[in-house]
């Protein structure tokens, strides 16, 4: 869990290491202000380590309505305790005045200009973690008036869930828009990566309520096959709601980072190639950047279809075994786990060799034969419409979750007019959450890997694109 946090915590970091290895920092040996991403990550363990207090011993839990509001507060305290300590290490480690590389030339940057950067990055991670709550969250009424659509089928069901998800993406939009300008006025690509890491500075706390919505599920599970009690059973269902809503915010601050830290990759990579200017009107660049926007749905809809395989596969042989195994059906025989485990993970690792291919294959393809310009464009677009799909993919498939949740809780008087379970509206409800669960579990997370791995590997070999790719239009 958390590698897609983990791996835009690492290239964001590198990013900014690289520039400010042959920024003034580098130059002048200031090995203090060199390792200053590396201080803004240590000084996000100890912020993360007092809020954890907050959840665990100054606001405790004591009614099942503070679940969400206990977690919430978990990332302002964070962000507002982090805000301080990026003043202390800022001002503390780096000089008032230095230059920062700006491909070819070099920028006067003071040190209150990097705080901030980083800072705008964080608070907009928390516009993010906040925007996607609302759009995730039963407690709030779009994932209510998803519930409520279950009235008339699965199929108004599933309109108004993607609806959500595409609505879900203007505010993260406007907010990775507002700090990539912010930042990059004021630190160039230095500052967009810093401003990645910013967002991801809090990431022990995020990553903890991201872990918590799993824990929370298989605890639901574990009550029911033991046959706990219906009112430890409720309490679980409370969790696993919070707990849908807290790894959507979690996927929200890993795609909203992964967005910086491509950005700030992508910079690296045009520097790395010579790459003087990007002309949207280039016929090259604008052809990468049509084919680029359609890699994201391409690679969905591998991941998807997957799921789908795999998902049949087990249908059948859950089916085989209750039509072969005597005694299955009353009880008297345990099934066989073993090959239905087998199924997963053959699926798992098969399937995803081809999704794998396309994005190591496509940035090799696009600069061997097309040249720099054309992998810039390629790249470009396919950050800028992976972001998107990846929002809308997992807040679509968050709320139609916890839609089902809000019905089967029955905790309202709305909720109890659509309930109970076996209802049409909560037969409606679980087909919504069926098609969710592949969107928000599998193609949203994994596309802002596709994004970041396929800067990673440009920026890697841009000289060999830079001097012996455009085979085509050699």
């Amino acid at each position: 869990m958390g590698s897609d946090l983990f791996g835009s915590y690492a290239e964001s970091t590198c990013a900014a290491l690289y520039v400010a290895s042959i920024s003034s920092f580098g130059i002048n040996h200031n090995l203090s202000a060199l390792l200053y991403p590396l201080l803004i990550s240590a000084m996000g363990i100890i912020v993360c380590l007092f809020t954890t207090l907050f959840a665990t011993d100054l606001l405790k839990i004591k009614a099942i309505s503070d679940i969400s509001h206990v977690l919430k507060r978990q990332l302002l305290i964070s962000t507002v305790l982090m805000t301080a300590g990026i003043a202390a290490v800022t001002f503390a480690a780096l000089p008032k005045n230095f230059t920062i590389f700006n491909f070819t030339n070099e920028k006067h940057v003071k040190n209150w200009h990097l705080f901030l950067c980083v800072s705008i990055g964080l608070w907009a991670g928390l516009v993010i973690g906040y925007t996607t709550e609302f759009y995730t969250s039963n407690a709030y009424s779009p994932v209510r008036d998803v519930a409520d659509s279950c009235r008339t089928g699965a199929a108004t069901n599933v309109i108004f869930g993607l609806a959500l998800g595409y609505k879900s993406t203007i505010i993260p939009s406007f907010a990775m828009a507002a700090s990539i300008y912010t930042s990059f006025r004021l630190a160039s690509i230095y500052g967009v990566a810093m401003a990645a890491l910013g967002m991801l500075s809090t990431v022990a706390t995020g990553l903890s309520i991201d872990a918590y919505g799993p824990i929370s599920d298989n605890a639901g599970g574990i009550a029911e096959m033991a046959g706990i009690t219906h009112k430890v059973r409720r309490r679980t269902d409370a969790l696993d709601a919070a707990g849908n809503t807290t790894a959507a915010i979690g996927k929200g601050f890993a795609i909203g980072s992964a967005a910086l830290v491509s950005l700030a990759l992508f910079g690296a990579y045009v520097s790395r190639a010579g790459i003087g200017s990007i002309d949207v009107l280039d016929p090259r660049v604008f052809a990468g950047l049509m084919v680029g926007s359609m890699l994201p749905y391409w690679f969905s809809a591998m991941t998807m279809k997957s799921v789908g395989t795999a998902a049949l596969r087990m249908v059948e042989e859950v089916r085989r075994q209750f039509n072969n195994i005597p005694g299955l059906m009353e009880g008297r025989t345990k099934p066989d786990y073993a090959s239905c485990v087998r199924i997963s993970t053959n699926a798992s690792l098969q399937k995803m060799v081809p999704a794998g291919f396309l994005v190591m294959v496509s940035p090799l393809v696009a600069g061997t034969f097309f040249g720099v310009e054309a992998l810039a464009g390629l790249l470009a677009g396919a950050l800028v419409s992976g972001v998107q799909v990846a929002i809308s993919a997992s807040n679509s498939g968050g709320a139609w979750d916890n839609a089902k949740k809000y019905i089967e809780a029955g905790a309202s008087d709305h909720a109890k007019s659509l309930g109970p379970k076996g209802s049409d509206a909560h037969k409606a409800a679980v087909i919504g959450d069926t098609v969710g669960d592949p969107l928000k579990d599998t193609s949203g997370p994994s596309i802002n890997i596709l994004i970041k791995l396929m800067a990673v590997e440009s920026l890697v070999f841009a000289p060999f694109f830079a001097e012996h790719g455009g085979l085509v239009f050699k």
